[in-house]
């Protein structure tokens, strides 16, 4: 599967990555706000997203709304250590087709990418 990796902090995209790379998963891009993200979804389009929440320039929310009303078929997991059930629920409601927890372990990114791939 093809996949964007969007996160302001370079050891999660890294740890990403590295779990990604170890599924044989191809990483199209990566991007270290939402103004990149969206860019890069429109230069790539991947097959699936990964996307923090909070990002500087654009948050996440704000990315994956422009992405969904670029490309209404885009698959975003949305990435967060937001604890808040209406902060998920909001996400989820918005478009995102999960919503993965951090800090987040090998076994459940894989059991998330399972669901989608």
């Amino acid at each position: 599967m093809k996949i964007l990796i969007a996160d302001d902090n370079e050891i999660t995209r890294d740890l990403m990555r590295t779990f990604l790379q170890d599924m044989k998963h191809q990483i199209v891009g990566e991007a270290e706000n939402g103004n990149e993200a969206v860019q890069a979804y429109s230069a790539h389009k991947p097959d699936l997203v990964l996307m923090d929440l909070v990002m500087p320039a654009k948050t996440g929310l704000e990315a994956l709304q422009e992405i969904l009303a670029a490309d209404p078929a885009a698959k975003v997991i949305m990435v967060t250590a937001v604890q808040q059930e209406g902060m998920i629920q909001e996400l989820l409601s918005k478009g995102a087709i999960a919503v993965l927890r951090k800090p987040f372990s090998y076994p459940e990114l894989v059991e998330v990418l399972k669901k989608f791939s």
